[in-house]
């Protein structure tokens, strides 16, 4: 039913100013509208994301956004080179850069927004067709 409509993701921030500068300056999502003090939307890649003031955000501890990238290498150190810190986790093998390569061969690192939001880049490995 749902399969032909396009997709609006959801982003809380609970200080909305701060969440649109990372979103627009630090990762280069552009910027759609800002023309509500609750939400400002931003264009990522042909999905709309929204971006939505919560009195406070609730911390969970699974990723909420995430990114396919060809090269994820060089865009962990794009991104650290513009200021963001990625995760490291107790438990998981990860590189120097802070990216984990999953059994199947996917590379995937994380970091937090402004709101403690977790977000992920993944590389996928080679596919089983190739």
């Amino acid at each position: 039913m749902l399969g032909l409509s396009d997709l609006v993701a959801f982003v809380p921030a609970s200080d909305l100013r701060q969440s649109r500068r990372f979103y627009e300056e630090t990762l280069g999502l552009r910027l759609v509208a800002d023309d509500s003090p609750i939400a400002c939307v931003f264009d990522a890649n042909g999905t709309m994301l929204r971006i939505t003031t919560v009195a406070e955000v609730v911390s969970v501890s699974y990723t909420v956004l995430g990114w396919a990238v060809i090269d994820i290498a060089r865009t962990v150190q794009n991104l650290v080179e513009r200021g963001v810190a990625f995760h490291r986790f107790d438990g998981l093998v990860q590189d120097d850069l802070r990216i984990w390569t999953a059994p199947s061969g996917d590379r995937i690192a994380w970091f937090p927004d402004p709101a403690s939001n977790t977000l992920s880049l993944t590389e996928f490995g080679p596919s089983a067709d190739s």
